[in-house]
């Protein structure tokens, strides 16, 4: 039996090792891509004429503001799926909180870069950076706000199940803001146009070449998301680790000083 021990513990050992260098390359991989789909989206977007020329060059956003939307909405969505699993006691799992984490701080990073590049579009377009009365805009600034208090609920001093209902809770309030900010153009009047692609009844009012550039933009920053999620879960996982060993040290620091006599002093 103990013969047979160190072969057992090196298989796996060798096991985890492999799994690990799998998900490296794996993660090297896809920031690999994220990097070249970039590069290229770069190209096309300043190459490629502007789909608009009543705008001109303030149209070529176009390449861009859409899928940064896109992203936002498909991380908010994935941190109140994964916030839906922890609830849920079948489920639960304090991974689905790491991943939660990670796609609301994305999700805030992205629905910034969309209201900051719709400013600017519409600085242009409709010579206004914001109108707090703009339907669209004033929707989408909320909602940055309230996942900008889900992010800040998770720095709260909590253990790690308090922080994930928390966030879990917050995430499934927010979430509600986000088909408002999508029908917002057509269910109140507003500066911003209604969808491009998303409405079947109607004709695109993008197509050809523009077009493929658009969709493209959608699918490069699809992949820079999920190339995000992978790093910044793994954060949320180191975190909690290091915040365990600290919490652990700290126990054994507070039982060591019960344990030393009255003064401080030994014999």
């Amino acid at each position: 039996m103990n013969s047979q021990a160190p072969s057992l513990q090196s298989t796996s050992s060798s096991g985890r090792s492999t799994g690990r260098s799998t998900e490296q390359l794996v993660t090297w991989l896809l920031g690999l891509a994220a990097i070249a789909l970039l590069v290229v989206l770069f190209v096309l977007a300043v190459t490629t004429p502007a789909p608009d020329y009543l705008q001109g060059e303030a149209s070529r956003l176009i390449y861009v503001h859409p899928a940064t939307a896109w992203v936002s909405y498909a991380a908010f969505a994935t941190t109140t799926v994964c916030g839906l699993l922890w609830l849920w006691p079948r489920t639960r799992k304090i991974g689905w909180d790491h991943s939660a984490g990670a796609a609301a701080h994305i999700g805030v990073f992205f629905v910034a870069m969309t209201f900051v590049l719709g400013a600017i579009w519409g600085r242009g377009s409709w010579g206004t950076f914001f109108r707090l009365r703009d339907a669209r805009m004033a929707s989408t600034l909320v909602l940055m706000l309230m996942y900008m208090g889900v992010v800040t609920l998770r720095q709260l001093p909590a253990s790690p199940a308090v922080r994930a209902k928390r966030t879990a809770i917050g995430s499934l309030l927010a979430f509600v803001n986000v088909p408002i900010v999508h029908f917002s153009v057509k269910w109140w009047d507003t500066l911003h146009q209604e969808a491009t692609l998303a409405d079947p009844t109607k004709k695109p009012s993008i197509e050809g070449l523009p077009l493929a550039v658009m969709l493209f933009s959608i699918v490069t920053y699809t992949v820079v998301f999920a190339w995000l999620m992978i790093h910044r879960t793994r954060l949320e996982r180191w975190k909690d680790a290091l915040l365990g060993d600290d919490l652990d040290s700290a126990i054994v620091a507070r039982q060591r000083e019960g344990l030393r006599p009255a003064g401080g002093v030994s014999a």
